[in-house]
């Protein structure tokens, strides 16, 4: 190993996985300035022969330098250290306040003060775990599909859909959501924004109400109000949605957007009572039910709860997956299942609206479907999620516990950390973002008075206790 650089000297004897032993050590050599922006980093192939160890372990850490925005990939070229790490530091270098100097016991802070982008932020919301993706299954599937594409293929694909996209699709729901649906009513679309925008077009008219949970979603609300739609804050409490309070404030509503498995923001389950009573609302108020079930897979405490759509006996609950949350958001695939009344209605929308993504993408999620691997990669996800989550809740909680209380979650893929005294959610928010981190408060996501007073902070990518530890004294000097 007579290349191998100082920082690249590995422990074999540690607990900590050798694929990320090299990524710490390669995001740390960038961010104390040992790699420069724009250095060539050697091959994985050749890294590997240099390292003795197999060429997987190298690409595995390598993918995740590349996600986290480190490194690039040029092709032919080589990988280099990415150029616009060297404008952020120079930015950071002139305008910063003087701090005490940071040591190198914890290089963590100054990486992620050196991330370009919020998507490479720690806490990062909505963000799977990308390390843990089985990218060489993937590679494998989207190479066999590249290889089998013929003319027909690169036509216009269908406005609905790729059929065997939608009869998968159909069958994992009936499996794992209890939903009875067939493919004809399964709509694919390009992402959640999409999804509502066909049922705002199809079954709403611009100045209908609609409920919005409060806090909830903020992308919900303002979609609905560039459609036309007068929104309908109701409130949600520890059993989900307060049905009494929509009635009460707006009975007349044609729709509700709801998040049944793990409301968005607050991660708590809609109750049977709750859903019977939103259910016969929408019967009553010939309204609609738009379920966004974005990431009802991944509930800890029990088996994940059966759609809120399961229950539907009079056609009036909308279903709303995504792959974004399961797969990675650069997917670009989601989907709607709509009542077997509507499918003719939605249909002619979606000739004029549809957006369901490159065909060829569709072929390589219904094949990743088919051939088992997606039901295996939720189940995976499942185990590693409810570890990440304890991991980041305990190491949290430790360094922050005197100022910060961790709500019990049953689910999700995000904290919620309730501020104690008077720190308030927005101010350090702020500061976290100004500090590289990626926060959101929860005050921001309410219009409703009294609104709490919370951090929302993503655990998917939160993968050693080390981390979490490190992660909450940098909130804790935020303070």
């Amino acid at each position: 190993m007579k290349n191998q650089p100082d920082f690249l000297q590995l422990d074999t004897t540690a607990a900590e996985p050798l694929y990320r032993q090299i990524y710490i050590r390669f995001r740390n050599a960038i961010a104390e300035g040992l790699l420069l922006p724009e250095a060539r980093i050697p091959s994985a192939r050749a890294l590997a022969l240099e390292l003795g160890l197999a060429r997987g372990t190298v690409e595995a850490a390598y993918s995740l330098l590349v996600a986290e925005g480190y490194v690039e990939t040029r092709g032919q070229a080589g990988t280099i250290v990415t150029p616009a790490l060297a404008r952020h530091a120079t930015t950071t270098a002139t305008t910063a306040p003087a701090r005490a100097p940071r040591t190198r016991a914890h290089p963590t802070t100054s990486a992620a003060s050196a991330m370009p982008t919020p998507l490479n932020r720690p806490f990062q919301m909505g963000l799977p775990a990308l390390d843990a993706f089985p990218r060489k299954v993937w590679a494998r599937l989207a190479a066999r599909a590249i290889r089998a594409t013929q003319p027909d293929d690169m036509a216009y694909p269908p406005f609905a859909g790729q059929a065997p996209l939608r009869a998968a699709i159909a069958t994992y729901l009936q499996l794992s959501r209890g939903i009875d649906c067939t493919p004809s009513q399964v709509f694919i679309t390009s992402g959640y924004r999409n999804t509502l925008e066909l049922v705002t077009r199809a079954l709403l008219q611009p100045g209908d109400g609609v409920w919005v949970e409060d806090p909830g979603f903020p992308p919900t609300s303002e979609l609905l109000k560039q459609a036309g739609m007068k929104l309908a804050p109701v409130a949600v409490d520890a059993d989900g949605l307060v049905v009494s309070h929509g009635i009460a404030t707006a009975p007349r509503a044609k729709a509700a957007i709801v998040t049944p498995a793990h409301q968005s923001p607050l991660c708590v389950a809609l109750s049977l009572p709750r859903r019977l009573a939103l259910l016969d609302w929408a019967k009553q108020a010939d309204a609609w039910i738009v379920e966004d079930d974005y990431d009802g897979e991944y509930r800890y405490a029990s088996r994940p709860l059966p759609a809120l759509q399961s229950l539907d006996r009079d056609g009036r609950v909308l279903y709303a997956g995504t792959f974004s949350k399961v797969l990675f958001p650069a997917v670009r695939l989601a989907y709607l299942v709509v009542p077997p009344a509507q499918v003719a209605r939605f249909e002619q929308i979606s000739q004029t609206f549809a957006a369901g993504g490159p065909a060829l993408m569709q072929t390589i999620v219904s094949d990743f479907m088919n051939e088992g691997h997606f039901a295996r990669h939720i189940q995976r996800m499942r185990r590693l999620y409810a570890e990440r989550r304890q991991i980041a809740a305990e190491g949290l909680g430790a360094v922050l516990g005197k100022h910060l209380r961790i709500d019990p979650q049953p689910g999700g893929m995000h904290l919620v950390l309730r501020m104690k005294g008077r720190h308030t959610d927005r101010a350090l928010a702020e500061r976290m973002r100004q500090d590289g981190m990626a926060a959101l408060a929860l005050s921001e996501r309410s219009v409703l008075p009294h609104a709490a007073s919370a951090l929302l902070l993503a655990f998917t990518n939160i993968d050693t206790p080390q981390r979490a530890r490190e992660l909450g004294k940098r909130i804790l000097r935020l303070m």
